[in-house]
């Protein structure tokens, strides 16, 4: 899976994340992939899709635009599905991602609003730091990895221009993510204890000071995550938002 894209597939998935949608599938509504069979993945279903998905403060979500972000959402969460042998509800799926994608817009807007802007150099770094921290070898293998969840390079630029915007303006929100020692540590703790719970044995589990990077970049992630998660409930309260699913 990408990490870190963009939370339209992308910073709402960043931020925010879509959870699995088996909790409402016992009902059997026409929406999801019940009437597939076991061994048959689910297509994702955009036929009856709006034309204009959303509007948020005047601005629209345009269909092509969520049939993008919805596809490569709904490739991801039907393996899941197919893992845990629990059935897709479209419908909700479709929902949540025209929420996230609201969620989104609304972050961009305060973004404009408040000044900030992308560089094409900042959006040139941005992408390099997505190829090396999905292991890519390159840009092309990055956007081929993209293709394969159903987003196409023409989708993803854009929202990388967005994602400089959101980056810039979370940093704001949020201010100093830098945890503590103290902080570290029991997160760390928290983590062995998980692994001994899944029979990892404590042998197997690294030293702190070799997951340090990795629970610094988690730590700080979610400070981000709770400040646009605040920033949002604040600016829904006076948006205009409509959507049309």
């Amino acid at each position: 899976m990408i990490k870190k894209l963009l939370a339209a597939a992308s910073t709402a998935m960043l931020l925010f994340g879509l959870s699995a949608c088996g909790d409402s599938a016992d009902e059997g509504g026409d929406g999801g992939a019940e009437n597939s069979s076991p061994n048959t993945a689910p297509e994702p279903d955009v036929a009856d899709v709006p034309d204009v998905v959303a509007e948020v403060n005047g601005e629209e979500i345009p269909k092509d635009e969520f049939v993008a972000t919805y596809k490569a959402q709904f490739q991801q969460m039907a393996m899941q599905a197919q893992q845990t042998g629990q059935e897709l509800d479209q419908d909700q799926l479709k929902q949540q991602t025209a929420e996230g994608m609201v969620d989104n817009m609304i972050l961009v807007q305060e973004a404009d609003k408040r000044g900030f802007t992308a560089s094409q150099k900042q959006i040139d770094q941005t992408l390099e730091d997505l190829v090396q921290q999905n292991g890519m070898g390159s840009v092309d293998e990055f956007f081929s990895a993209l293709e394969e969840q159903g987003m196409s390079k023409e989708d993803v630029m854009p929202q990388l221009e967005r994602q400089v915007m959101l980056d810039q303006l979370l940093a704001e929100e949020a201010g100093d993510v830098k945890p503590t020692e103290q902080q570290l540590r029991k997160m760390y703790d928290q983590s062995v204890a998980q692994q001994k719970q899944m029979g990892t044995e404590e042998s197997q589990i690294p030293k702190f000071e070799e997951m340090k990077p990795q629970l610094e970049e988690q730590a700080a992630s979610q400070k981000e995550a709770e400040a646009a998660q605040s920033l949002v409930d604040t600016l829904r309260k006076d948006a205009e938002i409509k959507i049309n699913l």
